[in-house]
């Protein structure tokens, strides 16, 4: 009801953000910590942070996610956290066993100024890391960036504890992978088999938050990047980060300790990111494309033939992350729709050069924006002031969706009202068929709900 009061007159804000179009940093470090096989994610901060982090990832996932956190009370909010982290790291390793506990900030430890680096050496100091054990951290303040961005800090802070260089070079490529869901991390390991290539993907959540139900509890999952497989990214010919925002900065630091020489590549998603990426991954791996992925290319090509006449000059609003919508509204451009409408709520300069890039010639009319007041409420407002066809983005995109009465096609983080992400990919040339299964089934639904009696049809 309150969203049907929205002006569609649009102001400048400066220090105002409405319904924003990102989560924080910590849910982002969390979800690239249970990637690595063994891993415990750890919340330095209070317990209700922790408590929403893993909700969060809960209710996207439909999987119990673990995690442990410091418990900040009264007296650690002011005096600093230094004494909780070191109890945790003891009692974790004592009763929970992890391999590797991963310690993310808050915006309370961050507030304070604790040091996880210097909290976390003095527990190995006073030996409360056991051999063979591990203890990572990165910082993630929350009052900064996104989910995105905390998720890039965990990956950084993977790379440069594990990766090690020696003398004996491998033939593999690292496969850094941005923000995506288990079932597009197995799809990229599929396509790697394919290609013949051998690749380590990390962080890795295919079998950690897609498991099947067999009737026993594992805290760790037998899936996720394992720690040998991190250590050998070192010795790795070439480094492809998937997604700007949350790979670049890994990859930078893969290659200043381990000097392996990176690309970063869009997320594969459509037809033309996923083009740049397979080229990518046969120069890498240094092989040649087989006839199989050439096939999965010509059936997208095919499906978008076929139903060109529903996608051409659909109007579409979408939101979410960077790395994810940039692709996105260049396959949108590629199959003739107009993706007028484009927020993320991630800063980054990169962002509106990408937007401008894509649009700035098929789509002139087109808007977009992101940071802190790139939010659902601009997009709402924009959609006022000139309806579209078609809504693309996470589960809150639902409300404009039923307020203005468009068709709506949930991608990206969070979704938390419908199932299938975690199992059907929406990456590579088969995902782009199911991105398209998507688009027409809400479009050719609204045609028919919206048909009157004599135009309504058997066969569409």
């Amino acid at each position: 009801m309150l969203l049907r009061h929205t002006t569609s007159a649009v102001k400048e804000r400066s220090a105002l953000t409405v319904n924003p179009a990102k989560t924080c940093q910590p849910v982002g470090a969390m979800y690239a910590a249970l990637g690595i096989h063994g891993c415990l994610p750890h919340s330095h901060g209070s317990q209700g942070c922790c408590s929403y982090h893993r909700s969060t990832l809960t209710r996207h996932y439909k999987e119990p996610v673990m995690a442990s956190t410091s418990s900040f009370t009264e007296g650690a909010s002011v005096f600093g956290g230094q004494a909780n982290l070191l109890q945790a790291v003891d009692t974790i390793f004592s009763i929970y066993d992890p391999e590797i506990i991963a310690v993310h900030s808050t915006c309370l430890s961050e507030t304070i100024g604790d040091d996880l680096g210097q909290i976390i050496n003095k527990a190995r100091d006073e030996g409360k890391v056991p051999l063979g054990k591990h203890v990572i951290y990165a910082s993630t303040p929350s009052y900064v960036g996104s989910h995105v961005t905390g998720y890039a800090n965990m990956l950084e802070g993977i790379v440069k504890y594990f990766a090690e260089k020696t003398d004996e070079k491998k033939r593999q490529v690292n496969l850094l992978s941005g923000w995506v869901e288990p079932s597009d991390m197995r799809e990229l390991k599929r396509i790697a088999k394919l290609m013949k290539i051998s690749a380590v993907l990390a962080p890795d959540t295919s079998d950690v938050l897609d498991t099947p139900m067999t009737g026993k509890f594992e805290m760790y999952p037998k899936g996720g990047t394992t720690i040998p497989e991190l250590v050998s990214m070192g010795d790795s010919m070439k480094t492809i980060g998937m997604g700007s925002w949350a790979t670049r900065s890994a990859a930078v630091m893969l290659d200043n300790k381990c000097k392996v020489p990176f690309e970063i590549t869009d997320i594969p998603v459509g037809l033309s990111a996923t083009d740049r990426f397979i080229q990518a991954l046969a120069n890498a791996g240094r092989v040649s494309i087989p006839e199989s992925i050439n096939e999965e290319r010509g059936r997208l090509v095919d499906v978008i033939t076929d139903m060109h006449q529903y996608l051409y000059g659909k109007r579409v609003a979408v939101f979410g992350d960077p790395d994810n919508i940039i692709p996105l509204v260049e396959f949108l451009v590629d199959i003739d729709m107009k993706p007028v409408y484009v927020v993320s709520g991630t800063p980054g300069k990169a962002f509106e050069k990408r937007m401008e890039a894509i649009l700035a010639e098929r789509v002139p009319e087109a808007k977009y924006k992101n940071g802190p007041q790139a939010d659902m409420f601009l997009m709402h407002q924009w959609i006022k002031e000139n309806p579209v066809d078609l809504i693309i983005g996470n589960t809150y995109g639902k409300y404009i969706s039923r307020d203005e009465k468009i068709p709506f096609v949930r991608m990206g983080f969070p979704i938390l009202d419908r199932v299938g992400h975690s199992y059907f990919p929406t990456i590579g040339y088969m995902g782009g068929i199911r991105i398209l299964e998507k688009i027409l089934g809400a479009l050719m639904d609204n045609i028919d709900a919206t048909a009157k009696e004599e135009s309504f049809e058997l066969t569409m």
